[in-house]
């Protein structure tokens, strides 16, 4: 007969066994670019004067018309569920600016709301991948491309580009990089973490390649009304007779109109598969918020002069980042053709000692900085792509001004 102790036992024992984490979740990492947001908040909140150049968040408010659609539509009690695919407006709105900007024609049944950039990519993976299937990714890439891909049950292959090359993936190296498994290419032109453009041309062969393999392609455009110097974002489906039929285009708000929070994504893909996806995102989330997709339409359909003076301005921080961080002995940065990263090369920074601590990584590097400068960055490896460091400059050029004052001291002191 037990005890009252020893059932005690078996009882907490198997209470912790039925709240095991399932397997999937072992390999799960977190962002690290919110968890180095979350320490630079913490540290600030504290009292330290911390420069956070961690985070892909424009520092603009979000434009008043844009504001002021959403107040208009909560006093006119669009408050409730909506369709789960986005309201039909919203989705009208996305076709009609996508098809103006791309020569594409395209409609709202091709269209897909979702709680952002982040959700959409999700929805795709989950409705397109099976385990085992493998997908092709550029490193750098953007941090949470393998764990979404993960979670699907396939499995992300990364494929080393370079510095010389302004990180852009080399059509050798993809051929070498497919095999009997591979089911998808994943690119994101403007790219996040490296801020590179690829031209026509460039797009043009990566698409044979796709094309003469049989992968399907998903082309993360967030980022494509923010291209420098005149230049425009070429919509990956635009490069080939039929190529839309096997490219899902994924965007959003967040980064074009200052609305991170609003999180309001969308999928551009056939009607077959935007169909599922909408019945997947149905027993997920039910609708986007419905506030938040009224203001969507308004920015899409109002006036765009906030794009442009953003735009602007972001190029300007751009030319001012690249110049700054270029004289930094011992620092290499890439053609910055839009977005508002600068990811730069530490390698020869490494193995030195900073305040009498021996460096080695560039996550050490990052920490380092934080702690003694407190300067919030990313390490490159969170992007796959270790020696490296991502720093935004979506922020102020007092900011980034002083950021990069004590980025430089910093750096003096190593030994």
């Amino acid at each position: 007969m037990q005890s009252d102790s020893t059932r005690s036992v078996s009882s907490a024992s198997g209470l912790e066994n039925a709240l095991a984490t399932a397997n999937r979740m072992a390999a799960l990492e977190p962002s690290a670019t919110l968890a180095m947001a979350a320490r630079a908040s913490s540290m600030a909140s504290s009292g330290v004067c911390v420069i956070d150049l961690s985070v892909g968040e424009p520092d603009f408010p979000t434009p008043t018309h844009i504001c002021q659609a959403a107040i208009e539509a909560m006093h006119a009690g669009k408050t409730k569920y909506t369709p789960a695919a986005g309201i039909p407006e919203l989705r009208s709105a996305v076709a009609r600016d996508y098809s103006r900007r791309s020569g594409l024609s395209i409609s709202a049944a091709n269209v897909v709301i979702s709680n952002g950039a982040k959700h959409a990519l999700h929805n795709v993976f989950t409705s397109l991948l099976n385990p085992g299937d493998e997908v092709i990714v550029p490193a750098p890439y953007w941090v949470s491309y393998a764990e979404v891909i993960k979670l699907s049950g396939a499995q992300p292959i990364f494929v080393e580009t370079r510095l010389e090359d302004d990180f852009k993936l080399q059509p050798e190296v993809f051929r070498r990089a497919i095999t009997k498994a591979s089911r998808m290419f994943l690119i994101c032109t403007p790219s996040n973490p490296t801020g590179t453009v690829y031209s026509k041309e460039e797009l043009g062969v990566l698409a044979d390649i796709a094309i003469d393999a049989n992968l399907s392609i998903v082309s993360d455009e967030i980022y494509d009304q923010l291209v420098f110097d005149g230049g425009k974002a070429v919509s990956f489906p635009t490069l080939r007779k039929n190529l839309e039929q096997r490219t899902v285009v994924v965007a959003g708000v967040s980064k074009t109109y200052s609305m991170t929070g609003w999180r309001i994504g969308w999928s551009i893909s056939p009607e077959p598969l935007a169909k599922a996806i909408g019945n997947l995102q149905s027993q997920e989330t039910s609708s986007p918020s419905s506030i938040s997709q009224h203001a969507a339409r308004a920015a899409l359909d109002g006036p765009q002069e906030c794009v442009a003076a953003m735009l602007h301005e972001f190029q300007n921080r751009r030319t001012f980042v690249a110049d700054r961080l270029a004289a930094m002995p011992g620092v290499r940065v890439p053609h910055i053709g839009g977005a508002f990263y600068a990811f730069f090369d530490i390698r020869p920074m490494l193995g030195r000692t900073y305040a009498g601590n021996r460096i080695s990584t560039s996550s050490q590097w990052c920490e380092a900085l934080l702690e003694q400068h407190h300067v919030a960055t990313v390490a490159g490896s969170a992007f796959g792509c270790e020696g490296h460091v991502r720093m935004s400059f979506a922020s102020s050029k007092e900011k980034l001004s002083e950021g990069l004052s004590r980025i430089e001291s910093f750096l003096a002191q190593s030994e």
